[in-house]
């Protein structure tokens, strides 16, 4: 899979790409992430990406221009099956979409920054907006670090066990059952005797009982 992003300030992914599940996928070559500048696709001398927005509201908005010519060349080197900006008016994110979007092979995010990017650029090149939540952030950089890592553990191979992505939280609409690790006995609290039986049958029951309960209990809106 390969994901794009456009962003300001690109170096906010460097950290981010460079650790972990990311880097050892990049390294496998399971997944190819790019953080491209929009700046040096800018106007003029100084490389103007923002300007202040038509009907004197406070806040900067990035501009059609820079973005159009960033994306442009993007697409003379690969086909995108979904082009995505961050934003709050966008679709909420759930696990469901990070299946879908996990079956993709190009995706190119973009990112906005102040009050947004051009309405023209979304209505003429964005084919899915998505929020990540309820609020507002600086710049749709964490949002895109979101996306590429759900997207990203999803991926056949990126993971040691393919396994462990299908028992996470959402997956089956649940939440997770609880997860307990070596001692069996810590500051006289026990792990469950199920879960040290042997029985796998018996644990697969009371993982689902665990995790109906816990969703029951915690977000209820999942089982409607």
């Amino acid at each position: 899979m390969n994901i794009d992003l456009i962003s300001l300030l690109p170096e906010l992914m460097d950290s981010f790409l460079s650790h972990s599940i990311l880097k050892r996928a990049q390294q496998k070559e399971l997944l190819t992430i790019r953080a491209i500048a929009l700046r040096p696709y800018g106007i003029g001398k100084h490389q103007q990406v923002d300007d202040y927005q038509y009907g004197g509201e406070a806040g900067m908005v990035l501009m059609c221009e820079p973005l159009a010519k960033c994306i442009e060349e993007l697409k003379k080197e690969r086909e995108y099956d979904e082009i995505i900006y961050l934003c709050p008016d966008g679709i909420t994110y759930n696990q469901r979409l990070a299946n879908t979007l996990s079956l993709k092979g190009n995706l190119l995010l973009i990112c906005g920054h102040y009050k947004g990017i051009d309405e023209r650029i979304r209505e003429k090149y964005v084919t899915l907006e998505i929020s990540i939540g309820d609020y507002v952030l600086s710049g749709g950089e964490i949002g895109a670090a979101v996306l590429i890592d759900s997207i990203g553990r999803l991926i056949p191979g990126v993971l040691n066990d393919e396994t462990s992505a299908l028992s996470d939280s959402f997956q089956d609409g649940l939440l997770a059952p609880p997860v307990y690790s070596r001692p069996e006995e810590w500051d006289g609290l026990h792990v469950p005797e199920i879960l040290l039986s042997g029985n796998h049958k018996k644990i697969e029951e009371w993982n689902y009982d665990q995790a109906y309960h816990r969703t029951k209990d915690r977000r209820p809106d999942l089982l409607n």
